[in-house]
């Protein structure tokens, strides 16, 4: 296989999530291309289950498909020195109001390869409860509001597999944790092996 050097790098605009750069690469018979990309943070999903086998969802909108869509409690690695399992238990707080006693790691997944770098880590959250702080998250912007539905995982490996489900994270998430408790949870990775 070729090695696709990168001849050049060539950042066009930054902002605190990404930024989009531009790439000369050789290809293969030594022609030089021009390939552009996003450099993502990175980000953190999780699959939170209760006792009862439902999976946690978010109903959230996103603008750049213009709809609310169904999705796990997730977001941006962004805090400097913070570990991937404390930045899930960071935004499973955040979006959902619940903390998890129990984490492994289900899935890692590089949502867009033909446009981004952005890899995202899928964990499931077991034993979860309601955060116990006297002061809740104060949610701002689209994700002021923010729905947490409890769904059957069942049902939510049905809502992937029918497309009411489209978001990458969640279809990836519903159904690796699927798959992990018909396995009998042998399939999970420690939490820290994301790291």
């Amino acid at each position: 296989m070729s090695t696709y050097e990168v001849r050049s790098h060539t950042e066009r605009m930054r902002n605190r999530v990404f930024s989009i750069v531009t790439d000369a690469v050789e290809m293969p018979g030594g022609e030089v291309a021009d390939r552009d990309y996003m450099v993502h943070v990175g980000a953190v999903g999780v699959v939170a289950l209760d006792g009862e086998g439902r999976v946690a969802l978010v109903r959230q909108y996103r603008p750049a498909v213009r709809q609310v869509l169904w999705e796990l409690p997730a977001g941006l690695i962004d805090v400097p020195g913070e570990s991937l399992v404390d930045a899930a238990a960071r935004e499973l707080a955040e979006e959902a109001d619940l903390v998890a006693a129990r984490w492994d790691l289900l899935a890692e997944v590089h949502t867009t390869p033909g446009c981004s770098n952005e890899k995202i880590r899928l964990f499931l959250a077991r034993e979860v409860g309601p955060v116990t702080s006297d002061t809740p998250y104060e949610r701002t912007h689209e994700e002021a509001d923010l729905e947490l539905h409890w769904v059957a995982l069942d049902e939510a490996v049905r809502m992937a597999l029918s497309g009411e489900i489209t978001n990458a994270a969640c279809v990836i998430g519903v159904l690796a944790a699927a798959q992990a408790k018909a396995q009998d949870w042998k399939t999970l990775r420690p939490a820290t092996s994301a790291e």
